[in-house]
């Protein structure tokens, strides 16, 4: 194998996973048109085409798969040897690649993460948040922050935050013209704010319990959002009903801004946990989870 041969049959790995040369550059620190460039002359000196690509986009051709099947194994072998080499050093370092949600990365990666950077120097994160649900392994990520509901049963999944609870909300403005709901039922009589999951996701239902029973009920409104933001704000200033986390209304509810509503039918459920495919990581994936691991007080 010729000096360099390594790298660019790692680099079409990386293409094919990700049918894009621009996210496979951003993996690999390259520029999409040398990325290009090394496959095309990777295909040249073994006599065979890999890739078949078009204006828009990029993909294994039947060779390509066949070679990808054989390097996946070895590749991860390699990830594997590298990172247990990493357990000799006297400090853990390398890259960590994480995806999660908006309300994780403001509330449990934003108050912790630069503390645990500028502990660990040696360890660089990359944070990709996505509202949609992510193959961790197909994505290339070595973890995952998302509620715990969502996380399949196969992985090994560590608390990062309590549990958590959400809320009916409106302003004591909002009340003032509309008699508070009495039950999730009464919400159609409503002006209610709703949510678009992003990546072409449906509207988030509101869901219920009471008695064990769980019940999703389907909200109306003028305002449809795909912004926590965009939508508290319209919240706070009386244009209807938010369905929020009580962690960022709670000062609002106290202080009577904010009234909350249906109170009975909002129970406490498990919070976001970190989660990942295999208990072998390496010494930076292990100092991560140690930082966000959620600790009661």
């Amino acid at each position: 194998m010729r000096r360099g041969d390594l790298d660019d049959l790692a680099a079409f790995a990386t293409v094919a996973r990700t049918r894009s040369f621009t996210r496979a550059g951003a993996e690999l620190g390259l520029s999409p048109s040398a990325l290009s460039h090394a496959m095309k002359a990777l295909e040249l000196r073994l006599g065979v085409r890999l890739l078949a690509r078009t204006t828009r986009s990029v993909a294994p051709t039947s060779a390509g798969e066949q070679l990808l099947r054989s390097l996946d194994p070895a590749l991860t072998e390699v990830a594997r040897g590298l990172s247990r080499l990493a357990d000799w050093r006297d400090t853990p370092a390398g890259a960590v690649r994480l995806a999660t949600f908006g309300w994780a990365a403001r509330t449990i990666l934003a108050p912790r993460l630069p503390a645990f950077l500028l502990d660990h120097p040696d360890i660089s994160v990359e944070v990709i948040v996505e509202d949609r649900l992510i193959d961790l392994v197909a994505g290339g990520f070595d973890a995952g922050i998302r509620l715990a509901q969502a996380v399949e049963g196969d992985m090994i999944a560590v608390p990062v935050g309590p549990d958590l609870r959400t809320v009916v909300v409106g302003t004591p403005g909002y009340f003032a013209r509309h008699d508070p709901p009495a039950t999730p039922a009464a919400l159609e009589r409503h002006i209610c704010v709703n949510y678009r999951q992003l990546g072409g996701g449906g509207l988030l239902p509101w869901e219920f319990e009471k008695d064990g029973r769980d019940i999703k009920v389907r909200v109306a409104g003028q305002l449809i959002v795909n912004d926590e933001a965009l939508s508290a704000a319209a919240v706070r200033a009386g244009a209807g009903l938010g369905y929020m986390m009580e962690e960022d209304v709670a000062d609002e509810i106290r202080d009577g801004r904010l009234v909350q509503v249906l109170g009975p039918w909002c129970p406490a459920y498990p919070g976001c946990r970190l989660y990942y495919p295999d208990r072998r990581v390496s010494p930076a994936m292990r100092a991560l989870v140690d930082a966000l691991r959620w600790q009661p007080n």
